[in-house]
């Protein structure tokens, strides 16, 4: 297996570095348009103390689901998690913001600050081989066979199975969550870095998929400087700063599938070289790598749609058999999990591969009859093979799926938000009313919006994919009536998708 381009190692820095594209056109450096912002992420207490204040939240949210009110809109576990948090996450922060719940995550924090034995401060050995910085534990590398995310989707594809009761039960919620924590703690004393994060934890892989649109990206901004860098304090550390938790070497990173916005190579970086860019939404990284990331978004793009069956759809009988501890239907739950897992992995990317085979035909059939200029082969515009296709079209289905996800929690939000107001007063569920508000009624807010809204972001969705799309089919065929043709199957698939939102969403 092949190593990913933007992973640390001994031999990466050595390769001819890529290209920065990015740094052209309509990419805005914050760090040198605000330069407090500079400072802010430089200070060494910036992480830690946007950690802390969510560890604390964290940790009430497990106590009150382990002995607050099993009832679920009652808990503020189940209300501010999957409600408050989730609509924050998906509607803002990822579009916006990328990763940027990785930056003050609390998850991890426990067994980051152990194996550094140090909260802000940095531990730095200047005569240490190779990384610089002092780690307790094994300091074990993760095994070269699992660097890819196909653990990372099949833990995601778990959860969401029982879905039902991990949003409805306070107490799954808390082991879930909890279980997570000590496993983070676990694997941090035995491996280097941030390995739970990187190859494990089901929310970074959602939002690394997903941070490909965002926009908002930490990068280098003249590669060249990184090449000629002699400390590489970016990748190694240094007495200012941590070696990259995400195992990234910034001199090659060009997505931001992997960088989880520590902001730890704006520190150890020895030439003030890194800068957090604002770029357009959606339209930027449009390069789909391994299958791994391919399957990541057939998977979550499968899952907006069971969810919104299953969390919001008229259809009893499914949410009967995804809801098993109610039921007991445990021979219909398995028939659910059968029918989630096979369309996640076999018949939604049997159909994706068969409309791309398609796409190679119907390009090829055109190609025939047209003759490619001859900058289409300078340009390295040759005939592309089926599995560059599979790749290259996925992403325009990132996009898509981030849009439909966020049509998804917009009824959410805007039909159970008023349980916010009064869990706040009430957070266990024990009939306290600290603020006044434990009795406010149940009542949707602005109901007879929420499908234009959806529909909206819905076709906003389909806008970005077949931008993208166009682009890539270019990119692919440097002709415009073969890229139209090739084009046009996955065009279709993308429309299909949409009606079908637009159909669960709006009737």
């Amino acid at each position: 297996m092949s190593v990913r381009p933007d992973v640390m190692t001994e031999s990466v820095v050595d390769r001819p570095a890529p290209k920065r594209p990015y740094l052209k056109g309509r990419w805005m450096d914050l760090g040198e348009r605000v330069r407090p912002l500079q400072g802010l992420l430089r200070w060494r207490s910036f992480q830690f103390l946007a950690i802390l204040p969510n560890l604390f939240l964290f940790y009430f949210f497990i106590l009150a689901a382990l002995w607050g009110t099993p009832v679920g809109n009652r808990n503020i576990m189940i209300v501010f998690v999957w409600i408050l948090w989730w609509f924050i996450l998906i509607t803002l922060w990822v579009p916006l913001a990328g990763r940027l719940w990785c930056t003050m995550c609390p998850i991890p924090a426990l067994g980051e600050w152990l194996q550094r034995l140090r909260l802000v401060t940095v531990r730095f050995a200047s005569k240490a081989k190779g990384f610089k910085n002092v780690l307790f534990g094994l300091n074990r590398k993760w095994p070269r066979a699992l660097d890819n995310i196909w653990l990372q989707n099949l833990l995601f594809l778990t959860l969401a199975t029982f879905s039902a009761l991990l949003v409805t039960r306070p107490i799954v919620s808390a082991f879930v969550l909890g279980g997570m924590i000590v496993l983070a703690l676990g694997l941090a004393l035995v491996f280097r870095h941030r390995v739970f994060c990187r190859y494990l934890c089901p929310v970074s892989g959602f939002l690394g998929l997903y941070a490909m649109t965002s926009s908002v990206a930490l990068r280098s901004r003249d590669w060249d400087v990184c090449v000629r860098c002699p400390t590489k304090g970016c990748m190694l550390g240094s007495e200012n700063g941590w070696g990259c938790p995400w195992m990234v070497y910034m001199g090659k990173l060009d997505r931001s599938n992997y960088c989880g916005l520590c902001f730890e190579c704006l520190k150890s970086c020895p030439n003030d070289n890194i800068g957090l860019f604002v770029r357009p939404f959606g339209v930027t990284e449009t390069r789909i790598l391994h299958l791994d990331e391919a399957y990541k978004a057939f998977i979550m793009l499968v899952l907006a749609a069971v969810y919104s069956v299953t969390l919001l759809g008229p259809w009893g009988t499914f949410k009967d058999w995804a809801n098993v501890t109610e039921t007991g239907d445990w021979r219909g739950f398995l028939a659910y999990a059968a029918l989630v897992w096979g369309a996640c992995l076999v018949a939604f990317p049997a159909m994706y591969g068969l409309l791309v085979k398609v796409s190679q035909w119907a390009s090829r059939w055109r190609g025939r009859r047209v003759l490619v200029p001859a900058s289409a082969s300078a340009n390295g515009a040759g005939e592309p093979d089926f599995r560059t296709l599979f790749l290259r079209f996925s992403y325009p289905l990132v996009p898509l799926g981030l849009l439909a996800w966020i049509a998804f929690s917009l009824p959410l939000f805007f039909v159970n938000g008023s349980y916010i107001v009064s869990v706040l007063s009430d957070p266990l569920g024990w009939g306290w009313d600290l603020l006044g508000t434990a009795h406010v009624p149940w009542k949707p807010l602005i109901p007879e919006w929420v499908p234009v809204l959806q529909a909206g972001v819905l076709l906003g969705g389909l806008a970005v994919a077949l931008r993208t799309g166009w682009a890539i089919a270019w990119e692919l065929w440097r002709d415009p009536r073969r890229a139209r043709w090739g084009l046009a199957p996955m065009a279709g698939l993308w429309l299909m998708v949409t009606v079908g939102f637009l159909w669960l969403f709006t009737g």
